[in-house]
């Protein structure tokens, strides 16, 4: 079964619907230590307030006005779990950048956790894979009202981003703690930390393991920030080597002719760890800065043999295949691009504009700034930055979605304030709550478990 990290919206009725560099300017590189560590933060210059006032735009005109949700997709109601996620992110990274004040801040935060500390929940237990941002329902991905399961990865983002507004803003840390004690976590994470999604049609019900690299270790951590011992899926140990261009890219071990999943290495799940998480993701195992570079170095590697600027990441089309799966290494190949029936869509290559960003950010350099320069135009003023620019011929892909132009926030907030997680061993309302043996909550919370007896 086809199992990607993220609900995608499928049918063609959901999915209707200042410029990066002006004078050569491009994201300002920081300077970088002889160990490789990373660079110094500092406040961002002014293009770049313009920059995420482009990206800002976009959650100004897709919030619904009555219920303050936001669509994964320009002009589009419907998003998913994930973006639920992103909104969380964006609003925090607007209020980090000064690009809304405290009173406007507090009124969307608080919004996005009333919905999510009452919304309707797959099966009673976890976040629907998408939801309707005019009425704050379970959907289907055409939008009609339906329960089609949860995603295990959707949740882990949304439980990180959760965590994250605690942190860094404690007047919502309670609201954001009750979210996450509403849900039953039996189901979607064993004791081990594998992680489990369900596709619900009618009252038929399909249990998966879900996660490939990558996806899977950033999903791991939104779990393990809430206590959960993420052993498995936080492993790299289902992973091989494969030489590109003499470096040694790891991708998933596991072959999707009898998984039925890809097996694809995508630049986003390792550039949000480093936005995020700053390359050092809780209960995370193995050297993911390492990894992460390596992921970036072969895509510059192919810039300096081939002149091809490469900046792959998944994303979504109007039109079939509309999941898209541009891969760094994919199903065996080096720059396989599948599509989410699994054929392959080499005219789909494209360089991700969100992709771009955040390595820009991560890497700071001459082939970054090669990178922002391919995409500076490549958005509408009035409306958010398009998805990214097509390898063959060179045209832009222009979907506006929710995802790529809070990914354009994250980049500049990460520059203006450094990665976003912080871990606090101060216990808050979910520890205390779930620590009382006397009012369990039977939601197979990290204290209601036993010791995973995985040898």
């Amino acid at each position: 079964m086809l199992t990607p990290r993220r609900a995608f919206l499928r049918t063609g009725a959901a999915l209707a619907a200042a410029s990066l560099a002006g004078c050569g300017v491009v994201l300002r590189p920081r300077s970088v230590t002889a160990t490789g560590s990373a660079p110094a933060v500092g406040e961002p210059v002014s293009d770049e307030r313009q920059w995420a006032r482009t990206a800002w735009r976009y959650v100004e005109n897709n919030t619904d006005y009555d219920t303050g949700l936001v669509g994964g997709m320009d002009r589009v109601p419907v998003f998913t779990t994930w973006n639920a996620a992103d909104a969380l992110a964006a609003v925090v990274c607007a209020r980090e950048l000064g690009l809304i004040d405290a009173r406007e801040f507090d009124l969307r935060l608080s919004r996005l956790l009333g919905f999510l500390g009452t919304m309707e929940l797959s099966g009673g237990q976890l976040p629907n894979k998408a939801y309707h941002a005019g009425i704050g329902r379970m959907v289907g991905f055409d939008g009609n009202p339906a329960d089609i399961g949860w995603s295990a990865g959707d949740v882990g983002r949304l439980l990180l981003w959760l965590k994250i507004v605690g942190q860094r803003h404690p007047q919502h840390a309670e609201y954001a703690d009750k979210v996450v004690l509403r849900w039953s976590f039996c189901e979607v994470i064993d004791d081990c930390g594998a992680l489990f999604g369900t596709a619900r049609n009618g009252g038929q019900v399909q249990r998966y393991q879900e996660g490939r690299l990558g996806y899977e270790q950033l999903a791991a951590a939104g779990y393990a920030a809430w206590g959960f011992d993420t052993r498995v899926s936080g492993s790299w140990a289902n992973s091989r080597v494969a030489n590109v261009y003499g470096l040694p890219l790891r991708h998933d071990a596991r072959d999707p002719r009898t998984t039925g999943a890809p097996s694809a290495v995508f630049t986003m799940p390792y550039v949000l760890m480093g936005l995020e998480l700053g390359f050092r993701p809780p209960g995370g195992n193995g050297d993911v800065k390492a990894l992460a570079d390596i992921v970036y170095k072969v895509q510059e590697e192919r810039w300096r043999r081939e002149r091809q600027l490469t900046a792959r990441s998944d994303y979504q089309t109007r039109l079939p295949p509309y999941i898209v799966l541009d891969s760094v290494f994919g199903n065996g190949y080096a720059w396989n691009t599948i599509g989410g029936d699994g054929k392959e869509y080499e005219q789909l290559a494209m360089v991700s504009t969100r992709a771009v960003f955040g390595m820009a950010a991560l890497w700071p350099g001459e082939y970054t700034q090669q990178l922002v320069a391919a995409v500076r135009y490549l958005y509408d003023p009035d409306r958010g930055w398009f998805e990214g620019r097509m390898e063959a011929g060179g045209g832009p892909q222009s979907n506006i979605t929710l995802s790529t132009n809070a990914a354009v926030l994250e980049s500049l907030a990460y520059r203006a304030k450094g990665p976003l997680y912080a871990p606090d061993a101060r216990p808050g309302f979910f520890d205390i709550r779930t620590a009382d043996v006397f009012q369990r909550l039977n939601r197979c919370t990290p204290k209601e478990r036993g010791a995973c007896k995985a040898s």
